[in-house]
């Protein structure tokens, strides 16, 4: 099972008593279905509870609907639909549209408590939502062939601070939101509290793992340096030493560097510690720059002699 169903079953475990929520939530299923206007209301869906949770819905507020399956190529479709014209006479009344309105909007006088908006939002999410699995990413929207239903919908979200944007997408329009955390808000203020800490989980490990990651890379990049600038070092040691010139740099040069050699992989730290008295590791490197220094002097002096003179005539 998806996550976006197991968002939609813990909605509908959700218990809606309170008569305006029942509305609210009743004409959610109204905006967001396939129709509404003077022929009738109709919602189609692939989840059979939600057909059932909004047909008890429209009972609750007097309305009698039928749930239709339907067999399809692609799986059974289950319809929703109040189409006996009493009925479709009361529902326009209770929800205060005539049927024959060219672009349907939400009544704002449609929410009565504070929970009528969430009702209305976790319905309309039932109806036409989908959210990622956060494993995969975070993403929650809502599709609608209406552009002012949509445009409404989005401004109920932003009033309530889970910052929505909305977009075109194949001739539908589309509200959503990408944010982790505010859909972790959305998810509770559904109803679906569950999901919302199941993201949360998810952002902490991603958060982890991330930390964990760029520790990783430092440390491997750090440990890079460190084994370049021992190469390096053992490189200018090496070069004084064939050169039989190491033990014509300075004292402690000489013994410093043969101790790096007898002890190639010990860390600085520690090699500081072979000596007698200990030094630091910042000591350690400044001996060895010099040294350093040394070699290239060394080499640089090699390349001058080893060039071509100019020729003297008497």
């Amino acid at each position: 099972m998806s996550f976006s169903q197991d968002v939609k079953n813990e909605i509908l475990r959700r218990k809606i008593t309170r008569p305006c929520c029942c509305r609210a939530a009743a004409y959610a299923a109204a905006c967001f279905g396939k129709y509404f206007d003077e022929r009738g209301i109709v919602l189609q869906t692939e989840t059979e509870g939600v057909a059932h949770f909004v047909q008890r819905m429209y009972s609750r507020c007097g309305i009698a609907g039928e749930v239709v399956r339907k067999e399809r190529p692609a799986g059974p479709v289950f319809e929703f639909h109040v189409q006996e014209p009493e009925a479709v006479r009361k529902a326009l009344e209770l929800f205060g549209h005539t049927g024959r309105e060219p672009a349907l909007r939400i009544r704002p006088d449609s929410f009565k408590c504070q929970n009528c908006v969430s009702c209305f939002v976790s319905t309309a999410f039932l109806c036409c939502g989908t959210v990622n699995d956060p494993e995969k990413g975070y993403n929650i929207e809502f599709l609608s062939t209406r552009y002012q239903l949509s445009q409404q919908l989005e401004a109920i979200l932003a009033e309530h601070e889970f910052h929505p944007h909305r977009a075109l997408r194949k001739g539908a329009s589309t509200v959503y939101v990408k944010a982790g955390d505010h859909i972790e808000d959305l998810l509770t203020f559904m109803g679906a509290g569950n999901a919302a800490m199941r993201i949360m989980e998810q952002r902490m490990y991603n958060d982890m793992r991330n930390k964990t990651n760029r520790l990783s890379n430092c440390e491997t990049a750090n440990l890079g340096k460190s084994v370049q600038a021992a190469v390096q070092v053992r490189q200018a040691i090496e070069t004084l030493e064939q050169a039989g010139a190491l033990d014509t740099l300075p004292a402690p040069l000489p013994d410093t560097a043969r101790l790096r050699l007898a002890y190639p992989d010990l860390p600085l730290s520690k090699l500081g510690q072979k000596f007698d008295p200990p030094v630091s590791k910042a000591g350690l490197c400044h001996r060895f720059k010099r040294i350093q220094q040394a070699a290239r002097r060394l080499q640089e002096n090699q390349s001058a002699a080893a060039a071509p003179g100019k020729e003297h005539h008497g």
